[in-house]
């Protein structure tokens, strides 16, 4: 299957002309801009891969079409095809003939309803490891289980017909760049390893928001970010478990044995829009207010508060749209929609309105051109970007995506941040990356929620790994820095950033509130003096807190070396910040994966991970100590 056919289901017979949206937007359009396209509120055209089930679907036509997504995402991890499954309001599955599919590469699972429990599957939707050695037997993990989503609809967990092991839980055994909101699962426990296969089974993800869980095997998992949800129960943790307005959250007073950090209320949260079908069968994409200091879900007691804005409002882009005509679209006051696929950025994408909502669907990925800068958000509020990822092209860009401009002196209300919900940036994997900063955030009051930054480790840019001496991807694959962080009352849920060749994520911003950090230093620097700052400092920490800042606070962190290429070069501290009285980090590690060194945790306080404690993190509970 090259694509999956798009079917469109109208839960009752309309139409619209759109005859009043073209007039009155003709009147707003730049000169000489194209008249925008009509979009048909009930049966809107998302483009050629995205399937939309209705429970009057044959189970055995969802079934098949499921299952040969399956096949051919399961195992393309550097492909092209990208694709969103939506399911209409209503159930799927029963307790005789459940619905059981996985969920592979680039592919996006969402219900449609207004709630969660709007759309009720009885089965399983889940993920596996990949068994990677002898015929697909051995050296079976979930390393690089990325890029999928399941979201909005309720799970009642079926697994009638497959084996014991099988049988005793809903499996997801993923890692980066993989989110799971506003899901209500029950009947079984949820597993976030699989531990049905052969060895080693490791797993290093991930993310869970708004969602209301049975109980949870965290098992290999040795990271993971659970916020403003509800759990009956959790186990296990390797390295760092964070949770933040988890009701049902274990304790964390024994600290690191288990490496548990409970916060009891998110200080600042916004859900991710999401589309939804109203009573009359007409499409809008609902954007979730922020919130403050809260926990539990945010669909408890009625719809998760906000505004629905009509999808007749939005210009639905595909890979064929020049970002001439994005551009244009922005300019009149329309929102953007990315349908699935890959886009050429030949120009940045500027957003310059407040309260626009940038969504991706099915991981629509756009791609740099000749070094541009892909998108740029201006300094205005309560901007929404969301569901794309960003690659670096094989030209250098001096950046990735832009927020704000620096110094601009412009406050924003902290009551309607700049929102980044699950937004993903990769130098390298599959093509050759450049970027000298992959996102540079200059406005106040942001809110970072679930982004994955990845200058890529391995990937089809058909050159090797950077092993035995080899040079060639830390020539080729540049990228510079991660994340900057320039602007002040900046937040962070959930914000993985990954082998950088030289700062992973720098805070300069005052008042930066950040919870579950997670990093790996680059994997393929040559040599020592590659991998040393001009000063003379031993390497660059995977975290730094510039030097004037004097407040910043940092919850559940890790950063992890695997010096692969040369696995004698040393890392000073993991972690840096300035010696202020604001200025705190609680819950913070390093660990060695069996190459490399680094010497401390922060600020030459802590112990040193080698190779003789390969696996056993270097902890520091708080720093400064109380």
């Amino acid at each position: 299957m090259t694509s999956t056919p798009r079917r469109r289901f109208r839960r009752l017979a309309a139409s619209v002309t759109g005859a009043a949206l073209v007039a009155a937007a003709l009147v707003a359009s730049p000169a000489h801009a194209a008249p925008p396209r009509a979009v048909d509120a009930y049966d809107p055209d998302l483009g050629p891969n995205v399937t939309v089930f209705s429970p009057d679907t044959p189970l055995a036509e969802i079934q098949s079409t499921m299952d040969e997504l399956a096949d051919q995402q399961r195992n393309n991890e550097m492909g092209t095809s990208r694709h969103a499954v939506y399911f209409l309001p209503g159930d799927y599955g029963t307790p005789e003939m459940p619905l059981q599919f996985e969920v592979g590469y680039y592919t996006e699972v969402a219900g449609l309803g207004a709630s969660p429990e709007d759309v009720n599957i009885n089965g399983a939707i889940e993920v596996y490891n990949r068994c990677l050695a002898d015929g697909g037997t051995a050296n079976c993990l979930a390393l690089v289980n990325f890029w999928r989503t399941i979201s909005n609809l309720s799970l009642q967990v079926n697994k009638a017909g497959q084996d014991e092991c099988r049988a005793s839980a809903n499996f997801w055994a993923v890692s980066q760049a993989v989110s799971m909101r506003r899901l209500d699962i029950s009947g079984a426990n949820l597993s976030l390893m699989d531990y049905c296969t052969a060895g080693p089974q490791y797993a290093s993800g991930g993310y869970i928001a708004d969602s209301r869980l049975p109980f949870v095997v965290s098992g290999s998992q040795q990271q993971w970010l659970t916020r403003n949800s509800e759990v009956a129960g959790w186990s296990n943790g390797v390295w760092n478990q964070v949770f933040s307005g988890v009701v049902g959250a274990p304790a964390d007073d024994a600290f690191p044995a288990p490496p548990y950090t409970t916060i009891e209320k998110t200080p600042l949260s916004r859900e991710k829009p999401y589309l939804s079908v109203d009573d009359a069968g007409a499409y809008n994409v609902r954007v979730p207010a922020a919130r403050t200091n809260t926990s539990g879900v945010s669909w408890a007691d009625g719809e998760t508060a906000g505004r629905s804005i009509p999808i007749t409002d939005f210009f639905l882009a595909t890979p064929s749209d020049s970002v001439k005509d994005i551009n244009n679209a922005l300019a009149r006051g329309q929102h953007l929609i990315f349908t699935p696929g890959l886009y050429d950025i030949d120009r940045t994408i500027d957003v310059k309105r407040a309260d626009t909502v940038v969504l991706g669907l099915g991981h629509a990925t756009l791609t740099a051109a000749n070094g541009v800068v892909p998108m740029e958000i201006k300094d205005v509020e309560g901007v929404v970007v969301a569901g794309i990822t960003i690659d670096a092209g094989t030209s250098l860009s001096p950046v990735l995506l832009k927020v704000g401009r620096k110094d601009s002196g412009k406050q924003l209300p902290d009551s309607n941040p700049i929102t980044l919900n699950d937004v993903y940036f990769r130098v390298g994997g599959p093509h050759v990356g450049k970027a000298t900063t992959a996102v540079e955030i200059n406005s106040d009051h942001v809110l970072i929620d679930h982004i994955w930054v990845w200058r890529a480790d391995h990937g089809l840019e058909g050159f090797t790994n950077g092993v035995n001496g080899d040079t060639d991807r830390w020539a080729t694959n540049i990228g510079t820095n991660g994340v900057i962080v320039n602007g002040d009352n900046v937040t962070a849920t959930g914000l993985f950033v990954e082998h950088f060749q030289q700062y992973n994520t720098l805070w300069n911003g005052d008042g930066g509130r950040v919870i579950l950090y997670q990093n790996e230093l680059p994997y393929d620097p040559p040599t020592q003096a590659d991998w040393t700052q001009p000063d003379g400092t031993l390497g660059y920490p995977g975290y730094a807190v510039g030097p004037d800042v004097t407040t910043h606070r940092l919850d559940g962190a890790g950063v992890y070396v695997f010096n692969q290429n040369n696995p004698s070069i040393v890392t000073a501290n993991g972690f840096t910040a300035p010696q202020a009285p604001g200025v705190r980090l609680h819950h913070i590690m390093t660990v060695n994966l069996s190459a490399g060194t680094i010497q401390h945790v922060v600020n030459g306080v802590g112990g040193q991970v080698d190779n003789t404690n390969t696996g056993a993190p270097a902890y520091v509970p708080a720093y400064p100590a109380p």
